[in-house]
């Protein structure tokens, strides 16, 4: 590690509840993996949509057409038992389209879609709205409402219920389990991760159309002995959902032009009380760092003549409004 690498984690350290000390942690590797194929297994629920690609590779592989005889093992005849996973729940609904990660029962990512349009209708009202279990997903990988039961962790919007007052359908898309994470309530959810989805849609003052994809993150801490661990709590009975370290943001701001300017953000914030004064600046990132995190990758087919960065096209900056004023115009957290 360089020394300018080390001064860059040591210095983001101290600036970002370590947010930043993670992105330079994984931003110094240099060294590009080797590509390996995997195999996942894609359920979709909800509304019809493109069958995805067959999850069992059904080509050999060149090795294996080059050999003469036949290999004296069949390793893939498992799958006449069934694919093992990893199973990604796709859902498309509404308001939004998420992937379920079934081992941490947490989304994997959840997209979403704002314009002027759809925040300037208010066809909803969140108090006819309920946290419900998503019964999609099967019952042994579900979130369940109990699992949240005296936690000490609020039940965490990724797509926030305020992004979808356009009906109320799309609104109680929103409060099903999947589109939970446990958050930090005081401090994080219902102050400055409130203040930064806020952000989100007074972008639509300044772009026709803006995509957000938010989830979790599990990002690891450097231990007094100096080296790195992943290390996060689980709530539940049995202990089974996880709480996140992390959570990260990639925004993509669409000028309505086909083929036009697409100005990318992306940001990572620690689970954890922040201060409102806090620059938002402070957390953002490479959208690679996010990728390198998640294992996702969000811009690969973005051209780069056509990306701008956010933040150098508008103020990346929150304003802030206390809580309870807040929520006074749009039902309870």
């Amino acid at each position: 590690m360089s020394k300018v690498t080390f001064a860059i984690i040591a210095a983001a350290a101290g600036a970002a509840s370590g947010a930043a000390a993670t992105a330079a942690f994984y931003s110094s590797k240099k060294e590009t993996p080797p590509s390996v194929s995997t195999t996942t297994t894609t359920t979709v629920t909800g509304p019809p949509r493109p069958a995805p690609p067959s999850s069992v590779p059904a080509v050999p592989s060149p090795a294996a057409a080059a050999r003469k005889q036949p290999p004296p093992v069949d390793p893939s005849g498992l799958f006449q038992y069934g694919f093992p996973g990893p199973v990604a729940d796709l859902r498309p609904a509404a308001s939004l389209t998420s992937s379920f990660d079934r081992r941490t029962r947490n989304p994997a990512w959840v997209a979403e879609h704002i314009t002027p349009e759809s925040l300037a209708n208010n066809n909803a009202d969140r108090k006819h709205s309920v946290f419900v279990e998503d019964i999609s997903i099967p019952e042994m990988f579900r979130a369940k409402l109990k699992d949240y039961f005296r936690s000490g962790y609020d039940r965490g919007h990724q797509v926030p219920a305020a992004d979808a007052k356009w009906s109320q359908e799309a609104m109680d898309d929103t409060f099903l389990l999947s589109n939970m994470c446990p958050q930090v309530g005081d401090g994080f959810n219902r102050d400055y991760w409130a203040h930064f989805e806020d952000f989100c849609r007074r972008l639509t003052k300044h772009y026709p159309s803006v995509r957000i994809v938010t989830g979790p993150l599990y990002l690891p801490k450097r231990e007094p002995d100096g080296k790195w661990r992943v290390s996060y709590e689980v709530i539940g009975q049995p202990p089974n959902v996880a709480v996140p370290t992390h959570f990260y943001k990639v925004i993509f701001a669409e000028d309505g032009q086909h083929g036009g300017k697409v100005a990318l953000g992306a940001f990572v914030l620690p689970n954890a009380v922040i201060a409102n004064n806090k620059p938002l600046q402070d957390f953002e990132v490479p959208v690679e760092i996010v990728e390198r995190a998640s294992g996702l990758e969000f811009a690969t087919k973005l051209d780069p003549v056509r990306r701008k960065r956010l933040c150098q096209e508008v103020s990346c900056s929150l304003i802030v409004r206390e809580y309870a004023k807040r929520q006074e115009a749009f039902g309870k957290k």
